[in-house]
């Protein structure tokens, strides 16, 4: 029979640990209780960060019932910046699993030339809240599992670390430039001489529009994103700027609501923020920051 446990009587700092835990799940099933459809959309756009393994293939499961380390394993070890022990147990895992395509990609990846592979042409990109190698590969070159490539292009010796505000260098080779409209770079740089930064902006959407017409969405929203930085203020013009505003925000938050899960209460309440500064409102933002500041609030009480 178990004996149900007495909070009062466990050590000061253990029950300070067990009311941290449950405060953390009741905010958490709170979150998933009143926004079981946001969350739903969020599941569905995320792409694979570097915090998160490649995907299992069937000499990765192998690898794992012989008691060897699983491409996953692997993966994670390579994300956390251990190339040369990563290397030696990918070229290991090769050998028993030659013909696993998605391990010999990530040996290309950790073992080509950057530069070569790429190219020597970029664009700069200020990382903001929610960005990761994996998505900015996803935006930049059209594939998240390229992160690893990436971040060697820009000399990142821990893929999964990212600071807000740092500056990188997205290529421009002959795929990404016919993915990714050349003016696409960091706002300050798309501003022409001859214009004012809200003149930028207008331009800037206008183009996400014709974009998005041509079926460009992502490369749409990319244009969009840029415009708001520059202006946060600009209002749409037409419905097809409204819609396409639309989007970018329900990404944004949906970003946010992942960030929240993953308890990086300062990165979701500062893509709540961005969301606010543009479309203030935005009612889920708002009742999703609220709930987000409470709760790093209660955390510090304890």
């Amino acid at each position: 029979m178990n004996t149900p446990i007495d909070a009062h009587a466990l050590p000061s700092d253990t029950t300070g640990r067990w009311r941290k835990l449950a405060l953390m799940v009741t905010m958490l099933a709170t979150l998933g209780a009143g926004g079981c459809s946001s969350l739903r959309g969020a599941h569905s756009s995320v792409v694979t960060t570097p915090s998160s393994p490649p995907t299992a293939t069937a000499g990765s499961t192998a690898a794992s019932a012989s008691g060897g380390r699983s491409l996953a394993t692997i993966g994670n070890q390579l994300q956390s910046g251990h190339y040369a022990e990563g290397e030696k147990a990918l070229r290991h895992y090769l050998e028993q699993h030659p013909g696993d395509r998605a391990a010999r990609a990530m040996l290309r990846q950790l073992t080509a030339d950057p530069r070569q592979l790429l190219g020597e042409r970029w664009r700069a990109h200020v990382v903001q809240p929610g960005d990761s190698y994996s998505t900015l590969a996803e935006r930049y070159l059209g594939d998240a599992n390229q992160f690893l490539i990436l971040a060697r292009y820009n000399g990142s010796t821990d893929p999964s670390r990212l600071r807000v505000g740092e500056t990188l260098h997205m290529p421009l080779s002959a795929d990404a430039a016919a993915a990714v409209p050349a003016d696409a770079v960091l706002p300050t740089a798309i501003v022409r001489a001859s214009e004012s930064p809200a003149t930028a902006a207008r331009r800037l959407q206008e183009e996400s529009v014709s974009l998005l017409g041509q079926g460009h969405r992502q490369q749409a929203l990319a244009r969009l994103d840029q415009a708001l930085t520059l202006d946060p203020g600009l209002k749409p013009a037409g419905t097809g700027a409204a819609a396409l505003r639309k989007q970018l925000l329900d990404s944004y938050h949906e970003r946010a609501i992942v960030l929240y899960r993953d308890q990086q209460l300062d990165q979701a309440i500062a893509l709540w923020d961005r969301i606010l500064a543009i479309a203030p409102d935005y009612e889920p933002a708002i009742v999703y920051r609220t709930r987000a500041r409470e709760l790093k609030l209660r955390l510090k009480q304890y």
